[in-house]
């Protein structure tokens, strides 16, 4: 299993950018900016997106995406969220004002897209491929996911601040290797991280003490400009976890 972080930036600048994941060539986690470095025909490839919640960061490039590679596909790509994310991409996005209803074009026999419900907890098997949906804390209804296949299994928390079930779920995974998880702000903003239900440095290290010793740990969803102080301040609490700063373009093989 192949996993390749396109966009891990918890915003942008010039060679920064938001979420995704793409798992092999045909799954992606997420849509964030990070898509745009795909090729268009990598892009046609992707069958199945998996959205972990409806802020913009993580949705961004999804509808640039169908419209980009509608005309070299003969099936609809899977979008994959809860319940209340559907609704607010249909409400929101693809309302025919922001952009084209792609779940009823060309016709509504034969869309561009198709929605799946999948609900915090809900697993999809594709192939050697599980994903399994995780609920997480955000301001919105979010999840993680933790992905898995014959080589062992990867999670991604997504946007979060302190939570008990991810820690729990991953502790009941005995073959993960790799968790990424998110570090928005510095100690000083803990207030806005409060606020917006995201980590500062001070706040992930309490709340790793939930996660067993094992897999390697990678921080995500960092501030741009403020990589490095927000690194720093992990180290400063100190971690058995030691983590490390999640790159754009790393590569997880499993």
């Amino acid at each position: 299993m192949k996993i390749t972080v396109l966009g891990c930036g918890g915003g942008i600048s010039a060679g920064v950018h938001t979420t995704s994941l793409l798992v092999g060539d045909q799954v992606l986690i997420d849509a964030g900016t990070g898509v745009n470095g795909l090729s268009l025909e990598a892009m046609s490839r992707i069958d199945h997106v998996f959205v972990t919640h409806s802020h913009l960061d993580h949705i961004a490039t999804l509808p640039l995406l169908l419209d980009s590679v509608s005309s070299w596909r003969d099936r609809p790509v899977t979008v994959y969220a809860q319940e209340v994310t559907v609704q607010a991409l249909r409400e929101h996005i693809f309302n025919n004002v922001i952009w084209p209803d792609f779940s009823r074009i060309p016709t509504p026999h034969k869309p561009f897209m198709r929605y799946q419900t999948l609900p915090a907890g809900g697993e999809v098997t594709l192939g050697e491929l599980r994903l399994r949906s995780i609920p997480v804390n955000h301001v919105v209804p979010c999840v993680g996911y933790l992905v898995s296949g014959p080589g062992g299994s990867l999670a991604f928390s997504s946007d979060t601040t302190e939570t008990d079930e991810f820690w729990k779920v991953l502790n009941a995974c005995p073959d993960l290797r790799h968790v990424i998880v998110e570090t928005s702000f510095l100690d000083k903003d803990e207030h806005i991280c409060r606020l917006a239900h995201h980590f500062t440095p001070r706040l992930l290290v309490a709340d790793l003490a939930k996660l067993r010793p094992g897999p390697s740990l990678h921080i995500t969803h960092l501030m741009p400009g403020m990589e490095e102080e927000i690194m720093a301040e992990i180290a400063a609490h100190g971690s058995i976890h030691a983590p490390r700063r999640l790159r754009e373009g790393q590569i997880f093989e499993i």
